[in-house]
């Protein structure tokens, strides 16, 4: 059968069944001897499939829908529309590693779940021979795919099966596991997951770990603040399973990544980040707000409630501002979303998207002014006529001296010790932004930006289940964060907020 001769499966095979073609050729006399001969030395060479939508699927999506619903379905297909967007490859790129790997390091935390089947149990007797759906695409370094278990104690390790290759699961492999030995989660048969970590073509071997399918979900987004132009987007961990965006659709409680907008209108109203608080119990009706750690730490500056996330300030800065007078204040910054006009929105009670609150961000780099994020730049016919052009909307969403010192305030969770960002130090530059962490930690934030790239990372279950003990959104969503920041940002120069107090006064002047 055809696959018996798959030169990804069976190079060997392939190339026999390859020189008896030429073969028959010569005798045919369709090549001669001499050509025949010369083909016959050279290897057999591979043209990788495109995987398909493997860049931006949920990106790709968002445009398909608007340019459908604006165009029209044929027009779409058929129309030959050229579409320029705003995506950026290299940002994608990294949000999509960042996700990927955020999501695979949260799950593993949580324990192996057990092999996804087992062929025997299915009544294969013959695992060697088995082949996998999945390995008929070429498998490359750092993929992720299924293999099967042939031997699972071959000397204190696991002998796999995945494709043409062979590999030896070593202890070290499987550790997150807290197994000792493969033998211990692994039966002859069983098909699991297996990252390659390397590849020896030569001798068909590959170094691989163990690996399994997250049952979370996480999404991603970043808008460049100066244009609102949206240059990366993930929606989800897998599209081809789910094609909902989590960045765009899902309406999430935001926790303490809210707290920026109340403490902005605070500070519209002549608040400072070094005026002092009481972090002291408090009770407002029937609501008495606590703090996450459940201690209280008397009177503190602002800067230091904001940096460790004390939950009692920012109830309290809300109840002097008046909650009915917040709705209307963050409705400027383009979150759309009903508001419940009740204290807790201080901490994050609204239900949220993604990209709400990534654009809601990226008033603050921007001296106040946020711009309408946006897709696509230009849409052409076949013949090169502007259908659309794009160009950025701006919105004055608060004086350019609240920016600032704002900028200035949510820079503490990161630089004050203690503040619950502290890792994001680890990018050497200056950066400022919010972890978020909501009740029974369902939900797990960070939004965070540079003078020139605001992004977000949220995680957590479809079904709004607890994503575990201290799964907050310093542990679980700043991590991608810092990842795609780092990635995106490697061979850049350091940028400088302006936000010293000479330069606030020369704005107020």
């Amino acid at each position: 059968s055809p696959p018996n001769y798959s030169p990804i499966l069976h190079p060997d095979k392939a190339l026999t069944r390859r020189n008896y073609a030429i073969d028959r050729m010569v005798a045919e006399k369709k090549v001669t001897v001499a050509h025949g001969e010369e083909a016959k030395l050279h290897p057999i060479k591979l043209v990788e499939k495109q995987r398909p939508n493997e860049l931006a699927p949920y990106f790709v999506e968002e445009l398909r829908r608007y340019l459908e619903k604006k165009y029209g379905t044929s027009a779409v297909h058929e129309g030959g529309l050229k579409v320029y967007s705003t995506l950026n490859v290299e940002m994608q790129k990294a949000a999509n590693a960042a996700i990927r790997a955020g999501t695979r390091e949260y799950d593993k935390r949580h324990g192996w779940r057990g092999a996804d089947r087992n062929l025997i149990d299915e009544g294969v007797e013959d695992v060697e021979s088995a082949e996998l759906p999945d390995w008929k695409l070429p498998i490359r370094t750092n993929d992720i795919v299924p293999g099967i278990v042939l031997d699972p104690a071959k000397n204190g390790a696991a002998a796999v099966k995945i494709g043409g290759y062979q590999a030896l699961l070593t202890p070290q492999d499987i550790a997150w596991t807290k197994a000792k030995v493969a033998s211990d989660i692994l039966k002859r048969g069983d098909v699991a997951l297996f990252m390659i970590r390397s590849m020896n073509p030569a001798e068909r071997k590959v170094e691989v770990s163990l690996e399994q399918k997250p049952n979370i979900q996480a999404a991603f987004g970043a808008i460049q603040p100066q244009t609102g132009e949206v240059k990366a987007m993930v929606g989800g961990y897998d599209f081809d399973e789910s094609k909902f965006n989590r960045a765009t659709q899902a309406m999430r409680q935001t926790g303490s990544s809210f707290k920026p907008l109340v403490y902005a209108a605070a500070v519209d109203n002549g608040l400072r980040p070094d005026d002092t608080i009481v972090d002291a119990p408090v009770s407002f009706g029937g609501y008495s707000p606590g703090n996450y750690d459940g201690k209280f730490k008397g009177t503190i500056p602002i800067r230091q409630a904001f940096a460790e996330s004390r939950n009692i300030p920012a109830v309290k800065t809300l109840a002097k501002l008046g909650v009915q007078n917040l709705i209307p204040y963050v409705r400027r910054f383009g979150i759309t979303s009903r508001i419940e006009p009740v204290l807790p929105i201080a901490l994050g009670a609204a239900d949220v998207t993604l990209m709400e609150m990534v654009s809601a961000y990226s008033t603050f780099p921007n001296d106040g002014v946020r711009v309408i994020p946006q897709t696509i730049l230009r849409v052409t016919d076949y013949e090169g006529n502007v259908l659309e052009e794009n160009l950025p909307e701006l919105r004055d969403v608060i004086p350019a001296e609240t920016a600032r010192i704002m900028v200035d305030l949510m820079q503490e969770p990161v630089r004050f010790p203690g503040g619950t960002s502290t890792k994001a130090q680890e990018l050497k530059r200056p950066v400022a932004g919010k972890t978020g962490t909501t009740n029974d930690f369902t939900d797990a934030w960070f939004i965070g930006y540079t003078p020139s790239l605001v992004a977000g990372a949220w995680i957590g279950f479809d079904e709004k289940v607890t994503l575990g003990d201290k799964e907050t959104g310093g542990k679980a969503a700043l991590p991608m964060w810092i990842d795609f920041m780092k990635e995106v940002y490697k061979d850049k120069p350091v940028e400088q907020f302006d936000t010293t107090p000479k330069a606030i006064t020369a704005l107020v002047k």
